[in-house]
């Protein structure tokens, strides 16, 4: 297994994690252009398919082969898969079919909160007096943003604040976290390349039992370049590209300090969905997404 060489932040790599960044908040457009197209297995579906095939290749070409798994090795990536891919995805695009995309980003910025949370629960390891207030100040900004600036009449009407879309985005980002955790416990035998490419191909076969229902509904020849596009994109670069990118970031300089240009997806997806899909900002979202980013950063900061 390949361990991060600590060497300084180079421009070029800096540009890489920014476009990282960039690429997964694209992943919040092209998710809503499939979502309203396309039932959530489908959608997930082509989106991993073009992922799996790209990830094997990768996979060989950095590794030399992809390697023979043993029972629990078996076991932690089918779950990998279907936490961070079946799971996530079909909350993913399920959110994105009935809530703006921009909004839908901003939920991103709880993953790091609710890992370091569950981290706590599950590991037993200690936050710390600063990272509980980070926690608070992400929360605050969180709650800005899912009551759209009302805290008061927000949080007393809970039921018109968050609805359906916002508690499957919420499934989402706990499902992330969950993947984030156990990859832990498969990486102590598998490179991230080799964990990713058989936790993708595992949700793949998960997605594919699901969509197969779903395609004799589908009208294929009334999808238009945009659909295809998307999934192209989804699968390619929001998939493969970027992690290939994140990846390079956690050998050179360490998964913290590339980490914390995540805080930069939900500005790219507030931006984009405003930019392509004409969706408004609001200054709730502006102002939220700043505290929560404020609070991440306290959580993630050595």
């Amino acid at each position: 297994m390949k361990t991060a060489n600590l060497s300084a932040m180079t421009p070029l790599l800096a540009v890489k994690l920014v476009m990282v960044a960039a690429l997964w908040g694209g992943t919040f457009i092209a998710g809503k252009t499939l979502a309203q197209a396309l039932p959530l297995m489908t959608a997930a579906f082509g989106r991993f398919f073009i992922a799996s095939i790209l990830l094997v290749i990768v996979a060989v070409k950095m590794e030399g082969k992809l390697p023979r798994l043993n029972r629990d090795q078996i076991l932690l990536t089918a779950v990998l898969g279907f936490t961070g891919i079946f799971l996530y995805n079909i909350c993913f695009f399920g959110a994105l079919a009935r809530i703006p995309a921009g909004r839908t980003s901003l939920f991103v910025s709880l993953t790091p909160i609710v890992t370091a949370i569950l981290a706590g629960l599950i590991f037993s390891e200690r936050l710390g007096m600063r990272r509980w207030v980070g926690i608070v100040i992400a929360l605050l900004g969180a709650i800005v943003v899912i009551t759209r600036g009302d805290l008061v009449g927000g949080i007393t009407d809970i039921s018109q604040s968050l609805g359906l879309g916002e508690l499957m985005m919420l499934g989402a980002v706990f499902s992330w976290a969950s993947y984030t955790l156990i990859s832990r416990k498969v990486l102590e035998t598998l490179s991230p390349i080799i964990a990713t490419t058989y936790g993708t191909l595992w949700g793949f076969i998960f997605l594919s039992i699901g969509a197969i229902g779903e395609f004799k509904t589908i009208d294929w020849i009334l999808l238009d370049w945009r659909v295809w596009t998307s999934v192209f994109y989804l699968g390619a670069f929001g998939t493969v590209l970027a992690f290939i990118w994140y990846y390079q970031g956690i050998q050179t300089v360490g998964p913290s300090r590339t980490a914390i240009f995540t805080n930069l997806v939900p500005a790219f997806g507030v931006l984009f969905s405003a930019i392509l899909l004409g969706e408004p900002i609001l200054i709730s979202m502006i102002v939220g997404g700043v505290i929560a980013v404020l609070g991440v950063s306290l959580v993630n900061k050595k």
